[in-house]
């Protein structure tokens, strides 16, 4: 059960890639209740962000759909019961049977044991960890034919870290942004700007709340000018280059990392 539900990929060095949100897979006993498509499901989720974990040795993949149970959120927030929960879409035919629900909060809590002892384990070879938290987001929502939402809160780059202790991380976010912000992106720069659209997510707040001195999450949300977010068709192109980009962080981020 576990194997299908997320993958976790142990390597060398104190660099954590994520990518909770890439799966859009749901189990057979939920599969039948289920209101949404594929389709539909797949436009709230993060395409390309498990490509781009694979910068790092040390990756964790969510293979499910957030619409099964949502990694990223609170456990009694986990499982979309009421379209208030999930953009006023709604998700099931009828009301979730509660014995489905306690199955994919015992995923939840398995998912999260296991990244507790991956950490654990880093932190007694590093010393310190980095995580980067990959995430996209959406700018269309208007609909498919329709203006693209405000740039100017709409970055292209929204990098989150907004649930660490910001001054004791300064050095290595400020780097990120800096070496990011500075990448040649196809002939131009990214728009990368912090804590705009988004401000980091449970995930990151869970694991800054158990490792305050030992671990820098960097919650980094791409807003989907890679993709039509409405057919999930994908400029390969660019997601390349975003790949690129990110792999072009790493050295730097690290040499900080070690100052600490």
């Amino acid at each position: 059960m576990t194997a299908a539900a997320w993958e976790i990929i142990s390597g060398d060095g104190p660099l954590i890639a994520a990518a909770i949100h890439d799966g859009n897979a749901v189990r057979p006993n939920k599969k039948p209740l289920l209101a949404l498509s594929d389709a539909a499901r797949l436009t709230e989720q993060d395409p390309c962000t498990a490509f781009w974990a694979t910068i790092a040795a040390t990756r964790v993949v969510g293979k499910r759909s957030r619409f099964e149970f949502d990694l990223n959120r609170p456990r009694e927030k986990a499982v979309y019961l009421h379209p208030a929960d999930s953009w006023g879409l709604k998700v099931w035919h009828s009301e979730l049977p509660s014995e489905l629900v306690e199955e994919s909060l015992r995923m939840y809590d398995e998912f999260y044991a296991e990244v507790e002892e991956l950490i654990e384990a880093l932190i007694v070879q590093h010393g310190h960890i980095l995580i980067y938290d990959l995430h996209t987001y959406n700018h269309r929502r208007k609909g498919p034919y329709a203006e693209h939402d405000d740039a100017e809160l709409n970055p292209e780059v929204n990098v989150g870290t907004g649930t660490m202790d910001r001054q004791r991380w300064a050095n290595v976010v400020d780097r990120f942004l800096m070496d990011l912000r500075e990448h040649d992106y196809l002939g131009r720069h990214l728009d990368v700007r912090e804590n705009v659209k988004f401000f980091g997510g449970h995930f990151a707040k869970w694991i800054h709340q158990r490792f305050p001195e030992q671990v820098c999450v960097l919650s980094i949300e791409f807003k989907k000018f890679f993709m039509d977010e409405w057919t999930g068709g994908v400029d390969e192109l660019q997601s390349t280059a975003i790949k690129s980009a990110l792999a072009g962080t790493i050295a730097g981020v690290l040499s900080e990392l070690k100052r600490l």
